[in-house]
């Protein structure tokens, strides 16, 4: 197991680090970025020699100076809520319920009042940059009766406000988007690469997301501006300036240069946070080479095999999927490590815990689709029961058959049901192909005889149609006609099923309060807007982590590719059926799973975003590199799958695949 000084160990000496340098290098960045601010908000088109001598007189001032090292600071705590609230799994609201939960978390609050307070810090330095219109709150102006006062300047109000504004938008539109989802690119690129082709995206989605944002605070100043004008000029002693337009009026929201010192003010604080947030993508998920095997006891439990098991950060198994998919692809002295025995003893402890851990993964996910595909199944089933029960029945003959119908499995639901009358093959036992499948109903499996717990079919196993055996390889016996034979033990025979305990007064009677609560609220326009499920939601939240799921199909069937020719001593084939099995039935789960209603077969488009743009995609590259996995092995393999025990089913599924017909 990975010990906890280990995590530590990794987050401080890894993690840690690389937040630092993705820190560094965007207050390197900061001069460059502010320089081009000043240049573009200072911009005079007809009078070119002033403006480069204002822009350059301005750079440097004291007070650009001093505001420099408050937008470093400002970069710096950006940087570090960066890493206190990143995730390599994106957070997925089901529900509008569920997102304001996530908007109201303590945490959540916490990050928008920073944030607001960062916003109104950048504000007030862009408007000692931007030039004297904006630089004071006060300003001397003169009244009516002709005598100088003190007047609010509503033009730094605004700005400032605007900061705040845009800040707080920030924080929200980081938790609808998941700002905070670190992903994990497919193509491998050194880090400038990577950060010169985000680049462009990063600009343009500052300016376009400033656009928006400005046109939001100025709906809001319209209606709610007089409220803090109001304020600061009882609180401050100011007078209004009466020989100027209010600002929540139309005539003074119509003031071009005020427009684009907000808009271009927006840009430069998005542009400084979003640079800050692209340079610690890129470094937390620069790929990280673990040893497969050290010769130093000290460094044993940092080796591939050891880290990638266990309970760690969920970075750190990122990072150790990442590093195994890439060895299995492009490093042969490693791939000879995975494949190596171990001395004494000749174990292949390297193999077993890569691919245990992998399948384990598959296992999983798997487990996850089949609860989905049942949750949909009985809700069905539940919808179609109580739209039934308000009509009356007309004979208790076809009541019967209705509920009899009612408890078909979701593999009849989705699939044809023409395997439901094939012939049993030597290879299945007996209501293999329904009741065993992971599939199946637990109302129809009360319908079947119940097996004897030592009878070989009650045995647990990985896959649904085979049977748990020890390690045999699988090129040992080629005689197809009774390698998969398989019989029921003699002894086997119908076992009473427990009857269930009845519910007492009181369970039953907060049972049914409980139902006549839900079907109330149900029946409310919010509460229903409130509680139902987002479009594709469920299904975004199922496939989340499917990156990592990726990972373990490339590593699992490069590896199993590459032991054709490279494993000298037979080390992949005791697993192989596993392995095979694990992908069929893994593939079965996910065809099933998008031809439920609310999963959509294709991806998106999705809008310009800084925010979750590939974790909306993840299913559809998992069904991908799910179906190229099989395809790497069956065509490495070839005929020589013809050896490997399975069911009779998986045969044929196995068999679409060596014909190029899946």
């Amino acid at each position: 197991m990975f010990s906890a000084e280990q995590n530590c160990w990794f987050v401080r000496k890894v993690v840690c680090w690389r937040a630092a340098a993705s820190i560094a290098w965007a207050v390197l960045l900061l001069p460059p970025v502010t320089a081009l601010f000043v240049v573009l908000s200072r911009v005079s088109l007809f009078h070119p020699i002033e403006w480069i001598t204002e822009c350059l007189s301005i750079l440097t001032s004291a007070s650009t100076m001093f505001s420099f090292v408050l937008l470093c600071g400002v970069v710096v705590v950006v940087g570090f809520f960066n890493l206190e609230y990143y995730t390599v799994t994106p957070s997925i609201a089901c529900s509008k319920i569920a997102l304001l939960a996530q908007l109201l978390h303590p945490r959540q609050c916490l990050h928008a009042v920073v944030h607001c307070i960062m916003g109104v810090i950048v504000a007030w330095c862009c408007a000692f940059t931007i030039g004297p219109r904006y630089q004071n709150l006060a300003s001397v102006c003169t009244l009516v009766d002709g005598d100088p006062q003190l007047c609010l300047n509503e033009y730094h109000l605004v700005l400032i406000l605007f900061g705040a504004f845009v800040g707080y938008s920030h924080s929200l539109f980081g938790v609808m988007h998941n700002m905070n989802y670190v992903p994990f690119h497919a193509v491998q690129q050194y880090k400038y690469l990577r950060f010169k082709g985000n680049l462009p995206l990063v600009v343009k989605c500052s300016a376009i997301q400033s656009l928006y944002f400005t046109r939001n605070f100025l709906a809001v100043y319209f209606f709610l501006g007089y409220i803090p004008r109001s304020w600061l000029c009882d609180t401050l002693s100011l007078q209004s300036n009466s020989s100027l337009n209010p600002l929540d009026s139309i005539a003074g929201l119509l003031d071009l240069a005020m427009l684009y010192h907000l808009w271009i003010s927006g840009t430069f604080l998005l542009l400084t946070w979003y640079l800050t947030v692209l340079l610690f993508r890129v470094f937390v998920t620069e790929v990280y080479n673990f040893p497969v095997q050290s010769a130093f006891t000290e460094q044993a439990d940092r080796c591939l095999p050891k880290v990638l098991p266990g309970q760690q950060p969920m970075v750190l198994k990122f990072l150790a999927l990442q590093d195994l998919a890439l060895l299995s692809q492009h490093s042969p002295s490693r791939r000879a490590q995975v494949f190596s025995l171990s001395q004494p003893g000749g174990h292949p402890h390297n193999w077993n815990a890569l691919s245990s851990e992998c399948l384990s993964l598959l296992a999983d996910l798997t487990q996850r689709l089949v609860a989905h595909h049942e949750t949909v199944a009985i809700n069905g089933r539940a919808k179609l029961h109580s739209a039934g029960s308000d009509k009356k029945s007309v004979s208790s003959d076809s009541s019967g058959l209705s509920a009899t119908q009612d408890i078909r499995t979701p593999r009849s639901a989705f699939l044809r049901s023409a395997g439901a009358a094939a012939p049993m093959s030597p290879n299945t036992g007996p209501f293999t192909s329904d009741l065993d499948s992971p599939f199946s109903s637990p109302a129809l499996r009360r319908l079947a005889p119940h097996l004897v717990p030592n009878s070989p079919w009650s045995e647990t196993v990985q896959s649904p149609h085979l049977l748990r055996r020890g390690p045999q390889l699988w090129s040992a016996s080629t005689d197809t006609g009774t390698s998969g034979s398989l019989s029921p033990s003699p002894t086997s025979a119908p076992s009473p099923h427990p009857a269930k305990p009845k519910p007492s007064p009181v369970t039953q009677f907060l049972h049914n309060r409980k139902e006549q609560v839900k079907h109330f609220l149900g029946r409310r326009v919010l509460v229903m807007y409130l509680f139902n499920k987002l479009p594709e939601a469920s299904s975004q939240a199922l496939f989340a982590d499917s990156q990592s799921h990726i990972w373990a199909l490339e590593g699992l069937s490069h590896l199993v590719a590459a032991s054709f020719t490279e494993d000298k001593f037979g080390v992949v084939q005791t697993t192989l059926p596993s392995i095979l099995g694990s992908m069929l039935v893994l593939q079965e789960a996910v065809d099933r799973h998008f031809k439920l209603p609310h999963a959509s077969s294709k991806p998106l488009r999705s809008a310009c975003s800084m925010g979750d743009c590939t974790s909306k995609t993840l299913r559809f590259a998992l069904r991908a590199t799910l179906k190229t996995a099989i395809y790497r092995i069956t065509t490495t393999f070839g005929h020589h799958l013809n050896a490997i025990k399975m069911s009779a089913e998986h045969r044929k599924r196995l068999q679409q695949f060596l014909e190029y017909k899946e």
